[in-house]
């Protein structure tokens, strides 16, 4: 190569070079943060004094705004009330938040409840275990027939005791509660009917509908004596119907060991799995599919009051598996037929 030319190509080469170099840089465009989505609905409980943790219907209401919080994108929040005097003035807070729904939990926020709802008319609310008649527009009473469930418990219970005696308990003397009641010893009754036997219903008498009651839902202690009477009136199986207080049931039968619990509400050996060795069965009142179902209602806006009834039939209620070995394969399969004869309305499951 020519001294000439490779001077000419050095040349070139450094032109390049410095082009380059003197280029500017591409212009980088900052990445945008992704905007917060806007929850499609604000839905705000508020609780009877049992509280959000109650591992009962409180905690099983919340638990239908914490899957709507999950599935829809709404936005869920709750105020506990301490006691009585708290609903109103919890209701009314929730009112000036603007929540989309307000959900109130269990019979004794009824008053309250139908209170600000007439005050409130545009305010759209939901009740769990009460419902209006007349029905109000702006209200979703969410109701279960808890007595169709309690039937197959007390069912299985009379099919399972060794005393011939089982027993059950309230907190307080009112629908919600009597409702399990009923149930459960007409499920009883009926096993007697079926097998010619005579199981023992103690704490309570449908006819008179009279029976036990502690007058609370906060006392372990009141549960504990009143599990530790049932027993020693030689009841081996025990439903109590009183949120947290039957956990003091559970707690003095777990310390005898002699006598099994059914629990109410949710599955007892998930929510208070430390029993879960002495627990039956449950009578399960589905609460957080009812109030997931409204949450869905005001945000599709097919929302339009009224009364949503959970029945064995679109599973609204249920029992829990009982436990391995309590029952024989032939009480299960009869177990199964009651059921269907249950949806069909040929067994009747109320006084």
């Amino acid at each position: 190569m020519s001294k000439k030319l490779f001077t000419l190509l050095a040349i070139v080469m450094v032109a390049s070079m410095l082009l380059v170099a003197c280029k500017p840089a591409a212009t980088v465009e900052p990445t945008k943060a992704a905007e917060p989505v806007a929850p499609k609905a604000k839905v705000c409980q508020v609780t009877d004094t049992g509280g959000i943790d109650d591992k009962s219907f409180n905690a099983t209401a919340w638990k239908g705004v914490e899957d709507a919080k999950k599935d829809l994108g709404i936005e869920g929040k709750y105020l506990e009330s301490q006691q009585q005097t708290d609903y109103e003035k919890n209701i009314e807070a929730f009112v000036e938040d603007k929540c989309d729904l307000i959900v109130t939990v269990g019979f004794l926020l009824g008053d309250a409840t139908k209170a600000a709802a007439e005050k409130y008319t545009a305010q759209k609310f939901a009740i769990v275990d009460y419902a209006y008649d007349p029905t109000l527009s702006n209200v979703s009473g969410l109701v279960f027939s808890t007595d169709q469930a309690a039937f197959l418990a007390g069912y299985a219970a009379a099919g399972a005791t060794k005393t011939g005696k089982v027993g059950t308990f309230g907190g307080m003397q009112i629908p919600t509660v009597t409702v399990f009641m009923d149930g459960f010893a007409l499920g009883v009754k009926y096993y007697n009917e079926k097998h010619g036997t005579a199981v023992e219903v103690l704490g309570w008498d449908v006819a008179a509908q009279t029976g036990l009651f502690t007058g609370n839902f906060e006392s372990t202690d009141d549960g504990r004596t009143m599990g530790t009477t049932l027993m020693d009136e030689g009841a081996d199986i025990i439903m109590p119907v009183a949120g947290p207080v039957g956990l003091g049931t559970a707690q003095a039968i777990q310390e005898r060991g002699n006598a099994m619990i059914i629990g109410v509400d949710t599955d007892w050996t998930v929510s208070s799995a430390q029993y879960k060795d002495i627990v039956f069965t449950s009578v399960l009142k589905k609460m957080d599919t009812s109030v997931f179902d409204a949450t869905k209602q005001v945000i599709d806006g097919t929302f339009k009051g009224g009364v949503l009834v959970g029945t064995l039939a679109n599973n609204g209620v249920g029992i829990a598996e009982v436990a391995a070995g309590k029952i024989s394969d032939d009480v299960k399969k009869e177990l199964d037929q009651i059921k269907a004869d249950i949806i069909a309305g040929t067994i009747k499951t109320t006084p």
